[in-house]
């Protein structure tokens, strides 16, 4: 029987609210990766399981991105990752490697879109996001803006927000090929660019709504509703706002049932652990 490759984690429903808290050192803390966007969730975990302040853990959480925290978990460099959901490409390189990786969502997030404070549309609809990234829409005054030409940037494929983008927004719609200008190396530069006075009102992209609205605050750039619903913490909790998703806590199916990773996700999905990950800034799951 082919081994399953990707396992999602449903039951942490189920997980008791009081699971006790595991204490590590610094030292016998699991080696952990992951995205830019969860570093502050990791930060957070690290230092109350250690008893540490956040300014001693941060030298020892390394976070190298989301494909290269991938790849480090399969390769075994890496015990446990906080990341986004995984591309084509890593699953593929799990399942060429033999890895069985057990995938469990830890907080709630949604996928936002942005423009220039200035434009005056503020909503789109799903279909109009899927049009304008296929370059169906190439004019704001198609959707109630002004008469201005729409750039429409993206990431490079396999970070954390690429794949979001194919797999909760355009759902096997193909994107336009983007001229270089206009794929992001980082999310930061996205919300930067579109934010920039050079590109008044004319750019859109894309992120999760934890880094534009906690990690990378610029007064320049909006958030746009998408179906008629804006997205802030009330509507990802209620799942009103429909580009809902998580992060994820993953690690490789052969970690011992009771060992130190997999404690480390128990407690992060109790009562207690999911308090902390909302004084951290993100959603709670449960």
């Amino acid at each position: 029987m082919k081994k399953k490759l990707f396992l999602v984690l449903l039951s942490f429903f189920l997980i008791s609210c009081t699971s006790s808290r595991p204490s590590f050192t610094l030292d016998s803390y699991p080696i952990v990766d992951g995205s830019t966007v969860t570093i502050p969730l990791s930060e957070a975990i690290c230092a109350a399981l250690t008893e540490k302040t956040l300014e001693e853990v941060r030298p020892y959480i390394i976070h190298n991105k989301t494909h290269t925290a991938y790849l480090n978990l399969i390769d075994k460099k890496a015990d446990l990752i906080f990341v986004t959901s995984p591309s084509a490409d890593e699953l593929k390189y799990a399942s060429d490697h033999d890895v069985e990786m057990v995938v469990v969502p830890v907080v709630a997030e949604a996928f936002v879109f942005l423009t220039h404070a200035t434009n005056p549309v503020d909503n789109l609809t799903m279909k109009q996001i899927q049009d304008i990234y296929t370059g169906k829409i190439t004019n704001w005054n198609q959707v109630g803006g002004e008469d201005l030409q729409i750039i429409a940037y993206q990431r490079p494929v396999n970070s954390g927000s690429q794949t979001g983008f194919l797999e909760l927004v355009m759902k096997g719609l193909t994107p336009m090929v983007a001229p270089t200008t206009q794929v992001i190396a980082d999310m930061g530069g996205l919300i930067d660019v579109v934010a920039s006075y050079d590109y008044h009102s004319t750019g859109i992209g894309y992120s999760y709504y934890y880094f534009v609205t906690d990690m990378w605050g610029n007064e320049n750039v909006k958030l746009l509703k998408v179906d008629g619903v804006y997205p802030d913490e009330a509507s990802i909790t209620a799942k009103t706002y429909p580009i809902n998703t998580a992060y994820y806590a993953v690690y490789r199916s052969d970690e011992k049932k009771s060992g130190d990773v997999r404690r480390i996700v128990d407690w992060l999905l109790s009562d207690q652990g999911q308090r902390l990950a909302k004084d951290a800034g993100y959603v709670k799951v449960r």
